[in-house]
């Protein structure tokens, strides 16, 4: 089973001897899921600051900068991992150092027929840039708008992953199981904290991502706006930090 882990935590908790320490950490950590063949992805994400969400309402492009989400804890990466099932994520999620002073939330990965080849190992070229597009949809407007638009959406969606496969700028791309099927971990003096449900109460929640390469941050805000989610919910756009092999 594919989960997403989406790591949560005050961009401030953290002094530079800390972060360094964490990124070594998770590198370590990496490493060993890599060795088991359960590692697909994982990447911190460049400063909130530097976010910008999109949304599309009546065929016109709405810009605001800054994350989705007004919050103390902000997304500060992601790993995607292929494990037997939520037991194991669990414990992963429990030894990753931001469970210690945020929150890493763990949501199912659902398969979809149609999408390209992943590339998540392609390294990008000097003149392309990676970003992650988080598409925070609105379930219940979803739910009222019915399923022939929900399906209607998806096939534009895995339309647009082909546009970008031929172009060169496609790495990976999935929708997430809804956010009722959410697990959100935390660790406080040693002690695992479990609880279901995802880690941001919000109308808008995480529904999917893209992982895209784009020549700079405009050419991806322009992706974004052509995400069908865009129209009923929002995209934010995030820089990936990329690290050493």
């Amino acid at each position: 089973m594919k989960y997403m882990f989406l790591m949560y935590s005050p961009e401030d908790a953290w002094t530079p001897e800390q972060w360094k320490e964490c990124v070594e950490t998770s590198m370590g950590i990496c490493q060993e899921l890599a060795s088991k063949g359960q590692l697909l992805s994982a990447a911190p994400l460049h400063p909130v600051t530097t976010g910008e969400t999109v949304r599309v309402r009546q065929g016109q492009r709405i810009v605001t900068v800054g994350p989705f989400a007004e919050t103390v804890e902000q997304l500060g990466g992601y790993y995607i991992i292929d494990v037997e099932n939520l037991d194991e994520a669990i414990a992963i999620a429990c030894r990753l150092p931001p469970a210690q002073k945020g929150t890493v939330e763990i949501r199912p990965i659902r398969n979809i027929d149609g999408l390209p080849s992943e590339k998540l190992e392609l390294k990008t070229a000097n003149s392309l840039e990676k970003f992650m597009l988080l598409c925070y949809d609105d379930e219940q407007a979803w739910a009222e708008a019915g399923p022939a638009a929900h399906e209607a959406a998806i096939r534009d969606a895995v339309s647009l992953t082909h546009r970008l496969d031929a172009k060169g700028h496609y790495l990976s791309a999935a929708p997430l199981y809804l956010s009722s099927t959410a697990t959100s971990v935390q660790v406080r003096n040693g002690k695992r904290i479990v609880t279901d449900g995802p880690f941001a109460e919000t109308r808008e929640v995480l529904g999917g991502y893209y992982i895209v390469l784009a020549e700079d941050r405009a050419a991806a805000m322009a992706i974004a706006a052509q995400h069908s989610g865009a129209r009923l919910g929002a995209v934010e756009v995030r820089r990936v930090f990329e690290l050493p092999s």
